[in-house]
C-alpha cells in the first residue's frame, strides 16, 4: 500500500491461502477432415478450429453427410465393366451377392464410387459415432468440401492449424484411411510430431485396411502398419484393431438414389418380378403388409427410363412413370427376399464399416467423465456398434499387445453376452514401463498441464523463499485432491507425491541469477491390473 500521510485507519489485507491449481479439460479432441460446408452465418469456417458440443451444432456449423453413389453390376453380366475394383477408397471391399431370378442363380457386385462421386468421406459419420459414445466438447478443423478430394496436403494443414489452440488433447483424423496407405502413414506421422511438439495431447490412429484379417491375401495389415510408421512419439499415441460394424446408417438414410446406374437397377428388378401386378392385387398386398415410403421424383424416374429405353426425357409418360413405381413398391412388398432388399442391405452394410478412432475418443470422454483420466479406458463396451470387423481370439490377441517392436495395438472384442468390448489399453510404446498405458500418458498430461498453466502466476515474482513455499503449497494441495480422488497410488499423500522446489534442493546459486526456478515434483501413479493371476491349491482335509 502506499505511504500513509494522513491520520486515519488503514486496512490491510493478507492473503492466507495459496493460488488453487485448476484441473484442465482432459478428453477434449480435435477432428480434422471434410464437410459439407464451413460456415458461420457468412463467415468462413474453413480451416479454422471449431469448438461444438453436439451433433446439432455440427450440422448447424458443417452440414450434414455426403450422398454416397454406388455403382452395381452383374458379375458376368453385360454391365459388369461397370463394376469396381475389388477394394473401394474406404477399404471395403466391393459387395457380391447372389439372388435367384425367374429360377436362375446370379450373382452381382456393389461397391461405392471412388472420390467426390461417390462421396467417399467418413467424418460426418464418425463424429456420429463420436457422440453415441459418451462424446462431448471438441474441435472440428474442415479442411474441404465434398467437392474435392481428399488429399494429404489438406489435411496436414488441417493438423497445423491446431498448433494455435491449447484445449483440445486428442487429435483424430478418420479420412486418412482414404488415402493410400503411403499418405495415410504420412499423415499419421505428422500427425504423432505434431502431438510430440504440443506435448499436451494424444492422436488416436486407425490401422489402414483395419477390416482385413491378418491372413488376408493382400497381406498382414498390422505388420504393414507397424513397418511403415516409425518410432518417433509412439507414446502420445494409440491404434486400434479391427474396424467397426456400427448401425449409424438405417434403411431409412438410403434407398434407389444412392444408385448411378438405375437403369440397370430397373432392369433387374423388372427381370426379378415379372409382369406387373393388377392395380387390385398391389392394393390387397398393400393391404396385408406395410410399404415402405420412397420420395419420388418424376423428371428423375423419366430420365431412368429415358436412359433405358433409348427415348428422350420429353417422350416418356406418366404412365410408364408410375408402372416403374408400382414395380419397386412390389419389390419392397411381394418379394422376399427382393433382389432391392439385398441392395440395400450390402449398402448400409459397406457404409456402415467405419475406423475405431471416433468411437474411442467417445469411450476415452465418457470414463474420463465418470471415472476420472486415470482410469484405463477398457473394459467397456462401445455403443452404436453391431460387432467388430473380425472376430479376434486370444491367441490372435497375443502379438497385438505384447510384440518385440513395443507397438502395441490394441483389440477391440466380442465377448458372449456382453457386446463389443474395448480389450486394451496400451500406448504404440508397448515396451516402455514409462508410458506402456494410456491412462498413464494421458494423466501425466493433466497433471504438466494443470501446474504449468497454475504457475505461470508466479512468473517474475521474487525467487525467494516465500515464492517457493507458495508454489510448493500449491502444488501439493493440487495433488492431494487428485490422490483422494484416486488418481494417484499410495496408502497416504506421502507414498502419493512429493513436491521439491528451493535452494540446494532443486536449484542453485546460478539458477536463480539466471531468473530460474526449478520445480521437482514427483507422482506415483496408477497403472491397470492388465493381468491377474488367482493360484488355486489344495489343502488336507480338516475333519
Amino acid at each position: 500500500m502506499g505511504a500513509m500521510k494522513t491520520p486515519g485507519v488503514y486496512i490491510v489485507e493478507k492473503n492466507a491461502f495459496p493460488n488453487s491449481v485448476v484441473e484442465v479439460d482432459t478428453a477434449v479432441p480435435a477432428f480434422v477432415g471434410y464437410t459439407e460446408k464451413a460456415d458461420n452465418k457468412g463467415k468462413s469456417l474453413l480451416n479454422k478450429p471449431w469448438r461444438i458440443t453436439s451433433m446439432v451444432e455440427f450440422d448447424n456449423y458443417f452440414g450434414k453427410s455426403s450422398v454416397p453413389m454406388f455403382s452395381l453390376s452383374e458379375i458376368g453380366g453385360a454391365s459388369s465393366t461397370s463394376a469396381a475394383s475389388d477394394e473401394s477408397a474406404t477399404g471395403a471391399s466391393a459387395a457380391t451377392f447372389t439372388i435367384t431370378i425367374q429360377g436362375q442363380r446370379r450373382g452381382f457386385s456393389l461397391s461405392q464410387l471412388v472420390g467426390p462421386a461417390g462421396g467417399k468421406y467418413l467424418l460426418y459419420r464418425s463424429m456420429q459415432l463420436f457422440f453415441k459414445n459418451g462424446g462431448g466438447p471438441c474441435y472440428i478443423v474442415s479442411v474441404g468440401d465434398y467437392s474435392q478430394d481428399v488429399e494429404v496436403d489438406k489435411l496436414q494443414r488441417g493438423i497445423d492449424q491446431l498448433v494455435r489452440e491449447q484445449e483440445p488433447t486428442m487429435v483424430v483424423i478418420p479420412d486418412a484411411v482414404l488415402l493410400d496407405q503411403k499418405n495415410c502413414i504420412a499423415i499419421q506421422q505428422a500427425v504423432l510430431a505434431h502431438c510430440g511438439k504440443m506435448k499436451n495431447r494424444i492422436t488416436i490412429l486407425d490401422i489402414y485396411n483395419g477390416w482385413k484379417e491378418r491372413q488376408h491375401p493382400d497381406g498382414d495389415c498390422i505388420s504393414q502398419f507397424r513397418d511403415a510408421l516409425g518410432i518417433n512419439f509412439l507414446d502420445r499415441a494409440a491404434a486400434y484393431y479391427p474396424w467397426l460394424k456400427t448401425n449409424i446408417v438405417q434403411e431409412k438414410d438410403i434407398s434407389y438414389q444412392n444408385i448411378e446406374n438405375k437403369a440397370e437397377l430397373m432392369r433387374l428388378i423388372r427381370e426379378e418380378l415379372g409382369p406387373p401386378l393388377e392395380k387390385s392385387t398391389l392394393k390387397e398386398q398393400q393391404q396385408n403388409k406395410a410399404v415402405e415410403s420412397i420420395n419420388y421424383d418424376d423428371q428423375a424416374w423419366k430420365t431412368v427410363l429415358a436412359e433405358s429405353s433409348g427415348k428422350k426425357a420429353e417422350e416418356i409418360s406418366d404412365d410408364e412413370v408410375e408402372q416403374h413405381k408400382t414395380l419397386l413398391n412390389k419389390s419392397l412388398i411381394v418379394m422376399s427376399p427382393s433382389f432391392f432388399k439385398n441392395l440395400l442391405k450390402e449398402m448400409q452394410t459397406q457404409l456402415n464399416l467405419l475406423p475405431p478412432s471416433a468411437a474411442m475418443a467417445g469411450i476415452y470422454t465418457m470414463v474420463d467423465n465418470t471415472r476420472g483420466v486415470w482410469k484405463a479406458p477398457a473394459n467397456v463396451s462401445l455403443s452404436a456398434v453391431v460387432s467388430p470387423a473380425v472376430n479376434i481370439t486370444n491367441d490372435d490377441q497375443e502379438d497385438l499387445n505384447v510384440t518385440t517392436q513395443g507397438k502395441s495395438i490394441n483389440a477391440i472384442r466380442s465377448f458372449t453376452g456382453e457386446g463389443t468390448i474395448v480389450w486394451g489399453a496400451r500406448t504404440l510404446d508397448g515396451n516402455s514401463l514409462d508410458w506402456r498405458y494410456i491412462n498413464v500418458r494421458r494423466t501425466m498430461i493433466m497433471l504438466e498441464e494443470s501446474i504449468r498453466l497454475a504457475a505461470k502466476k508466479c512468473v517474475f515474482e521474487n525467487n525467494v523463499s516465500n515464492t517457493w513455499v507458495t508454489v510448493r503449497s500449491m502444488i501439493s494441495n493440487f495433488l492431494t485432491g487428485i490422490w483422494k480422488r484416486g488418481g494417484l497410488a499410495g496408502a497416504s499423500p506421502e507414498d502419493a507425491f512429493s513436491v521439491h522446489v528451493g535452494l540446494g534442493e532443486t536449484m542453485t546459486q546460478e539458477d536463480i541469477l539466471e531468473g530460474i526456478m526449478r520445480v521437482t515434483v514427483l507422482v506415483a501413479l496408477i497403472r491397470p491390473a492388465e493381468f491377474i493371476e488367482i493360484t488355486f491349491q489344495q489343502q488336507m482335509q480338516k475333519s
